[in-house]
């Protein structure tokens, strides 16, 4: 049952993550400590160390993470800038990844399952095609693999990825129905890793049965149970291993996709929500159909250049310049 005081409790603590805790200033310097390292490589086309290059990646990441967070949720603004740049970098791993598979082929990701989705989703919500599409074709291609380990818990997670599916007409693993019991079926029977993957997937099963539905008021039924989903476990912050986390544990992405695979079906959406999860300020941010390209990291755009420099069969020398 949601309790609303907790909720607002765990809400408090979790902007005062970025003003108490992440200091941006301290991430600022990090972020300086990365230039430092990437130009250095850069400069001597350090090939043997170049894999610092996809290290620091994530020290990038996370200062855009703060910057997106003082930007909404401390200060109150509605620009996703912020976040836009953290899916790119997530989009840079996987590509940067595949490069070392002979070299470390068990070398630590520096994503995961989930953040690949995430990225992807948003891409969609972005109307970035060329960007979204590039980045399926990674995920399907080593869905199940070292660089795709899709053994994973979140029960949203499936549901988004599924969600996508339908709404691409796309399949994995030849479908796009009741894709979580399929994938465990599948990866069972490859001898892959599979206990993680949920068995059921709760207030999911039901909406990704009735998402397309013409009525309104299902459809308000179905968000307003999803926001409690959220929002009870979003009250666990620190705990929970599905929204308790200090990165997305209040940004209702799931929902907000659902409500943008509606709008792109021409179906009714709701136009405003009475409940807390959907109107906290990430939840509120302003985003365009199609969504503008940030301005580009400086040292995202060295990494790139680089890797396309030095490495052929990088994948975005296939497709041109990308994210403008």
């Amino acid at each position: 049952m949601l309790n609303p005081k907790k909720l607002k409790m765990s809400f408090k603590r979790y902007c005062n993550n970025f003003v108490n805790g992440i200091k941006f200033e301290d991430v600022v310097e990090k972020y300086e400590v990365s230039k430092s390292k990437i130009n250095n490589i850069v400069n001597f086309n350090d090939i043997e160390k170049d894999h610092i290059l996809l290290i620091n990646l994530n020290k990038i990441s996370l200062y855009y993470l703060s910057k997106w967070k003082n930007e909404v949720l401390i200060d109150g603004g509605t620009s996703s800038d912020g976040l836009k740049t953290m899916q790119i970098v997530v989009f840079y791993q996987c590509m940067a990844h595949e490069l070392y598979q002979i070299k470390y082929p068990k070398m630590f990701l520096s994503y995961s399952f989930d953040e690949a989705i995430k990225a992807l989703i948003h891409f969609t919500m972005f109307g970035w095609e060329r960007e979204e599409k590039i980045l399926f074709d990674f995920i399907l291609e080593h869905f199940g693999k070292h660089l795709m380990d899709a053994n994973n818990w979140n029960k949203h997670t499936w549901f988004l990825l599924e969600l996508y599916l339908q709404y691409r007409n796309k399949t994995i693993v030849g479908t796009n129905q009741n894709l979580f019991i399929a994938v465990r079926e599948h990866f069972q029977e490859a001898d892959l890793e599979f206990g993680l993957i949920p068995e059921d997937l709760d207030i999911y099963t039901e909406v990704l049965e009735h998402w397309a539905t013409p009525q309104l008021d299902e459809i308000n039924t179905l968000i307003d149970k999803m926001s409690v989903f959220h929002s009870i476990l979003a009250s666990e912050l620190g705990e929970s291993i599905e929204f308790g986390d200090y990165r997305y544990g209040f940004y209702p992405y799931e929902i907000l996709f659902l409500i943008h695979v509606r709008k792109k079906h021409g179906l009714p959406v709701p136009e405003h929500f009475d409940d807390f999860l959907m109107n906290t300020p990430e939840a509120k941010m302003i985003i365009d159909d199609p969504e503008p390209y940030p301005e580009w990291d400086p040292l995202l755009g060295q990494v790139d250049n680089f890797y396309r420099k030095n490495y052929p069969k990088y994948i975005p020398n296939k497709h041109g310049e990308l994210f403008q």
